[in-house]
Order: C-alpha cells, then sequence, then structure tokens
C-alpha cells in the first residue's frame, strides 16, 4: 500500500484504507481507519486487550470487537491464537476476501513474550490429501524464540 494520507475535518485519512473498506462495503470511519493504521504499523499481530490499551477511550470495547468481526469477515484480518489461546489479528493478504482467506503462511510464536509473527518470506509445504478431501485452510504455528527475545538471552 503506499499509505497515501490526506487531512480531513475528522483527521488524518490514509486513502488506501479508506479504498479497503470501500471495496468492502463497510463505511470509512475514524475508528476502522484507526485500527488499521495500528496493525499496520506493528511487526506482530495484536489482541484485542492490547489493541484497547492503545486505542485508550478513543474506541470502545464494544466497537472494537465488532470492528475486528467485520474485517476478519471481509478478509481484511486474518485471526492467529498465541500460546495462551489469545485472538490476535493481523493484516491479510491482499488476495484475501470475504469467501476465502489466502493466509496460507507459518505464524511465528515466541515461547517468551508470546507474540505472534506472520512469516509470509517462508513456504508452506504442499500438502497431499485423499482425492476425497478438499482443502480450505492451512494452519502452521512454530514456537520459538523471536528476535527480541532470543538477543535478549
Amino acid at each position: 500500500m503506499s499509505m497515501e494520507k490526506k487531512q480531513t475535518k475528522e483527521g488524518i485519512i490514509n486513502e488506501d484504507f479508506a479504498d479497503l473498506l470501500r471495496k468492502n462495503k463497510l463505511k470509512v470511519t475514524q475508528p476502522r481507519l484507526r485500527v488499521l493504521d495500528i496493525i499496520s504499523e506493528k511487526t506482530a499481530a495484536l489482541s484485542q486487550p492490547d489493541l484497547e490499551k492503545i486505542v485508550g477511550k478513543d474506541i470502545d470495547r464494544v466497537t472494537l470487537y465488532r470492528i475486528l468481526g467485520s474485517f476478519e469477515e471481509k478478509g481484511i484480518l486474518h485471526k492467529v491464537f498465541d500460546l495462551n489461546g489469545t485472538a490476535t489479528y493481523a493484516i491479510c493478504s491482499t488476495r484475501c476476501s470475504a469467501e476465502h482467506h489466502h493466509d496460507q503462511h507459518i505464524h511465528f510464536i515466541c515461547s517468551v513474550c508470546n507474540s505472534v509473527y506472520c512469516l509470509d518470506e517462508v513456504s508452506v509445504p504442499k500438502i497431499s490429501l485423499p482425492p476425497s478431501f478438499t482443502l480450505h485452510a492451512i494452519a502452521i504455528n512454530a514456537v520459538g524464540l523471536c528476535d527480541h527475545c532470543n538477543s535478549a538471552e
């Protein structure tokens, strides 16, 4: 995304995110734009509680919950569970849609800090299924130490 931003009376709007919302038939609102902006700036997936801490009182818990749900439903975000079973969210590939997520990549979960990283550059092995099986999704989690925790030890 080119991250072109413009100033409006509501605040600064990332036009790429605004276009993404319109393309998915979602109203362009500051809370939705803010969530996309926050998640896109992070290298690791974020949980709803982490997002709540970042947005403070700007976005209430129910609104944030609805935003994350609609973004996942539309293929804007994908959900990955950390080692504690907490849902974390990351930006989807531009190939994702409401009909099908294409987030078939490895998720790395740090066993120390519990951060979840999407490893898009790591190839997912080819899965050979019996003829009567249909593949809908692949979820591969790798667990170990992230670069930050590795350098701290």
